[in-house]
């Protein structure tokens, strides 16, 4: 008998395990594949380690800008796959590490909920098991979202799952789904040299981002040569001997291969949830996001399978950290999800947390919001990267409510701007701050001045 028994090995699921052993908690960990789930080995690392590549390719590119002499990059794509490889190996490799060292038991297999405290696992040679627990967290994560007509054959018509091991650059792509990974993926392509067409059934580049960031981003992403399409369908493909034709609006386009990135769907099909009592909303979980218990008695659920929550490898941390708090100590410990950054590794990148504008204004609040570019910020000059911006809105007269950045390292950014939404803090009190110069942050505290009614530049 386990304390803890866990359906799935991605990073709902592993930080779950982790995190048990400071209760003493003895922990299964159910996993069909390998520990790490999307995110590790199908996801943010290996799409990022891709991204990282599109940079440093980009950066000696434009050396010359800088009094650095050189010649022309050459992109040697079988040696940037390998190092990918490598990263996510390195990475699992230490996963694998850390959950023998906490003491976790991995089982290799399928779970599937077999009742009251029990998970029967089938693995790959058709073999059974059943895992007798306490309690039982399901995290079984999610997988890409297709569309009619679409449906991926791995060659022609693919997902990122496909994309991430290309064995050579496309030529031509279209990416359908202007979201964060289509964006991140044509961003990649068109550094490394692809004719890229963007599509995007929305009237904005990446739907729900404040639309200063979004046109922004469009406009960067126009001038790497990207043929964005907002606020378009496509019709099914027509497959040609070398490649596909892409209909649209009463036009078309013929690429090598067709990216889909919709979304993602979430994988609760054929674990039992149902016939445990947990109940289900267009195929996520119902969870109390208080303690991440489900209507079944002690059935937890976290990651991208719940209801409501954002599908982020990092809100999946939380999640389990707040469902091992409440299996051990009986309190619950709430994900504060105002405050979930958001990042989308795109070349500059767009991060976000809290309310945007219109959220804010739909959500009844008086709303104050101010921007400040970086188009005047020394270190972004520097750094020849000074197309970006901050943005950030408020209560009338209260706390800053969310904020977005776009520009250099905006990912790292937003964790400053974080802790102002997670504490509630007035603009003015954020402002009374100092940052270094030069800096990008700089930026931030601008626009705290501003936000404020203090402005400097």
């Amino acid at each position: 008998m386990y304390d803890v028994a866990i359906i799935g090995g991605g990073p709902g699921g592993y930080a779950s395990a982790l995190y048990a052993h400071n209760f003493g908690l003895s922990v299964a960990l159910v996993e069909k594949a390998e520990v790490g789930g999307t995110c590790l080995h199908r996801g943010c690392i290996p799409a990022k380690a891709w991204i990282h590549t599109a940079e440093v390719f980009a950066e000696v590119a434009s050396a010359g800008e800088f009094g650095v002499v050189t010649s022309a990059p050459q992109l040697d794509w079988g040696r940037a796959l390998a190092r990918k490889n490598a990263v996510v190996s390195q990475l699992y490799r230490g996963l694998q590490g850390l959950l023998k060292q906490r003491k976790v038991e991995i089982v290799a297999g399928t779970g599937r909920l077999g009742g009251p405290g029990m998970v029967d696992v089938v693995d790959a040679a058709g073999a059974s098991r059943r895992i007798e627990a306490r309690k039982v967290i399901v995290a079984t994560g999610s997988v890409p979202r297709i569309i009619p007509g679409y449906e991926p054959d791995g060659t022609r018509i693919v997902t990122s799952d496909h994309a991430l091991n290309w064995p050579a650059r496309p030529q031509r792509v279209a990416v359908i789904g202007a979201g964060a990974i289509g964006a991140e993926f044509a961003c990649l392509l068109a550094e490394l040299g692809s004719a890229v067409y963007l599509f995007e059934v929305f009237d904005q580049v990446l739907p729900g981002a404040e639309p200063e960031a979004s046109k922004l981003l469009t406009g960067i992403l126009t001038k790497k040569g990207i043929q964005v399409r907002t606020g378009v369908t496509v019709d099914p493909p027509i497959q040609t001997g070398s490649g596909v034709i892409v209909p649209f609006a009463g036009e078309t386009v013929e690429v090598d291969v067709v990216l889909v990135a919709v979304g993602r769907a979430p994988l609760t099909a054929g674990v039992g949830l149902e016939e445990a009592g947990v109940r289900l909303d267009r195929g996520y979980v119902v969870a109390d996001l208080r303690t991440m218990l489900t209507d079944a008695p002690g059935v937890y659920a976290v990651g991208d399978i719940v209801a409501g929550t954002p599908q982020l490898a990092h809100a999946g941390f939380a999640e389990g950290i707040a469902a091992i708090t409440h299996i051990a100590t009986g309190n619950p410990a709430p994900v504060d999800y105002r405050a979930i950054p958001l990042v989308v590794y795109t070349i500059p990148e767009v991060a976000s947390v809290g309310l945007t504008e219109q959220q804010a204004k739909a959500a009844g609040h008086d709303v104050v919001a101010h921007d400040h570019g970086l188009g005047g910020v020394g270190r972004a000059i520097i750094k020849g990267q000074a197309q970006g911006l901050v943005k950030i809105v408020s209560e009338r007269g209260g706390p800053i409510l969310g904020a977005t950045v776009v520009g250099p390292q905006a990912g790292e950014l937003i964790h400053e701007l974080m802790y102002a939404v997670a504490w509630e803090a007035l603009p003015s009190e954020a402002a009374a701050f100092i940052h270094a110069h030069p800096t990008l942050a700089e930026a931030v505290g601008e626009t705290l001045l501003a936000a404020s009614g203090r402005s400097l530049h």
